[in-house]
């Protein structure tokens, strides 16, 4: 855009939200040109709303000057939902931080979509209720964020992920229109426009106000941590414990290079010299917790583990869930960057992934983390590196791209909660034929016909970003599955 076109857009957006609302400089604009993932773009300007209305007159002003423009929370995101890669105008909705109303009688909250993750948690716990979905980076992490990439967590396993939770949404169209979609009520008449917005990853509407389902706290918790000599034996204790009918609150995973590094910086207990610890939880009435319990118990010793430690006061539970929502943060003990990935494979197929990510990590000269949502088969390995090497991020997204590879022909999954975003656009074609991504890009088009919201986002472009190896092209080949 021209400087004079640049000079008219920022007096506009200034009419709109004020003159300390609005960020132009190039170094203020540095800060927001990349989120949790590896991706980077700078936005022109960084307006600062503060109401539904001056969102939709933030979009509207865009619309006047044809320019792209991006919602954004608390840049917690790790597949670049976020990033302006069309530059534009970011909108970021952090100021919007309000608990607007908490409805006990209908076990519901209504927020503004800048409120943190676990503010929702503490603001209803004194009266006995919390709100389910709590990704590890819920302490930082926003309510719009979450919405947008339907964010999974710990204990999804058994309570579902965020489009479970929420009811209905107050949205701002891409050409300015305000909307209200869905309903406190079940089964809310009409198309489940909630539900098709709800990890839309910013590309349909932007929310300004969540409806979010509210439970009660459990009458009794119980939380172990057992531990493995062998990552083998920790992966079918976790496919053990579903098959036998039990789906504990939380079944998380560990391995040994991921305790390495949380261990020193967060004291939680983990022994240093095991090869993997589950943390597992369950919850629910006393009497059926203490059954479960029992059963996990026997469970994890029949797959030897070494040691079932319990948590026996609330301080140590939460020593115990320190190690596990810290663990992505103390790999930077480890290494100066990594990539994180969340591919999903079915529960059975664990051993075999796992063995599968540590000859990827060899064959491209890299060492990888796993921490992850064992229970759900949700992957998360951190692949660790040094960006300031040279061709080391190329290398990195190359051994991504077999690892998804791998989850994909395992009847898994390229995402489980991070979204697609920039980071995996191009591997949609594994997944959906040309017709599938065609009915998703017309639905995107009924909201969003200009483009103008978030572009460049989910879908495959016409060239892929990464080099895919000879043999995970070769296996793609005879799968018959074509590659962007």
């Amino acid at each position: 855009m021209a400087a004079t076109g640049n000079g008219s857009l920022l007096g506009a957006l200034r009419e709109v939200v004020g003159p300390d609302a609005v960020l132009y400089d190039e170094d203020e604009l540095s800060v927001y040109e990349y989120d949790g993932a590896l991706d980077r773009a700078r936005p022109d300007f960084v307006v600062f709303p503060r109401t539904a209305e001056e969102v939709a007159e933030i979009v509207r002003v865009c619309n006047r000057y044809g320019v792209p423009f991006v919602a954004r929370g608390a840049g917690t995101g790790l597949s670049g939902g976020a990033i302006p890669v069309r530059g534009g105008v970011l909108i970021v909705l952090t100021r919007m931080n309000r608990i607007l109303q908490a409805d006990y009688p209908n076990r519901l909250a209504v927020v503004e979509p800048g409120v943190i993750n676990i503010t929702v948690t503490e603001e209803v716990a004194p009266d006995g209720y919390y709100y389910a979905p709590d990704p590890s980076s819920q302490k930082a992490c926003t309510i719009g964020g979450n919405v947008a990439e339907n964010s999974g967590g710990p204990h999804c396993l058994a309570y579902g992920v965020t489009t479970n939770h929420v009811l209905a949404l107050d949205i701002v169209l891409p050409e300015g229109t305000m909307l209200h979609v869905g309903g406190p009520a079940p089964d809310w008449p009409g198309y489940d426009l909630t539900g098709i917005l709800t990890g839309s990853e910013g590309t349909l509407a932007i929310f300004t106000r969540a409806w979010l389902r509210l439970m009660r706290q459990p009458e009794a918790v119980r939380t172990f941590l057992a531990i493995f000599d062998r990552l083998d034996d920790a992966s079918e204790t976790v496919s053990d414990i579903i098959a036998h009918g039990i789906v504990p609150a939380a079944l998380e995973m560990m391995d040994k290079l991921t305790i390495e590094a949380v261990e020193p910086a967060v004291k939680a207990g983990y022994p240093p010299e095991a090869e993997a610890v589950l943390l597992i939880e369950v919850e629910g009435l006393r009497e059926a917790v203490d059954v479960q319990s029992e059963l996990v118990r026997r469970l994890c010793q029949s797959h030897q583990a070494r040691e079932i430690r319990e948590a026996e006061t609330p301080e140590a539970r939460e020593r115990l869930w320190a190690g596990r929502k810290g663990a992505l943060g103390a790999l930077g003990r480890l290494a100066p960057n990594y990539c994180l990935q969340d591919g999903v494979v079915p529960r059975t197929k664990l051993p075999w992934i796992l063995r599968r990510v540590a000859e990827h990590g060899q064959k491209y000269g890299f060492r990888i983390a796993n921490v992850f949502h064992a229970g759900d088969g949700n992957l998360h390995p951190c692949i660790l590196f040094d960006e300031r090497e040279p061709g080391a991020k190329e290398r990195v997204l190359e051994c991504a791209a077999a690892i998804l590879r791998d989850c994909v022909d395992a009847g898994g999954s390229i995402t489980g909660e991070h979204g697609v975003g920039i980071e995996k656009q191009n591997w949609m074609p594994w997944l959906f034929t040309e017709a599938d991504l065609d009915a998703m890009a017309r639905l995107k088009r009924c909201f969003n016909p200009n483009d103008l919201l978030n572009p460049g986002k989910v879908f495959p472009t016409t060239k892929s970003c990464v080099e895919l190896s000879g043999d995970v092209l070769e296996k793609a080949e005879k799968l018959g599955i074509p590659l962007v």
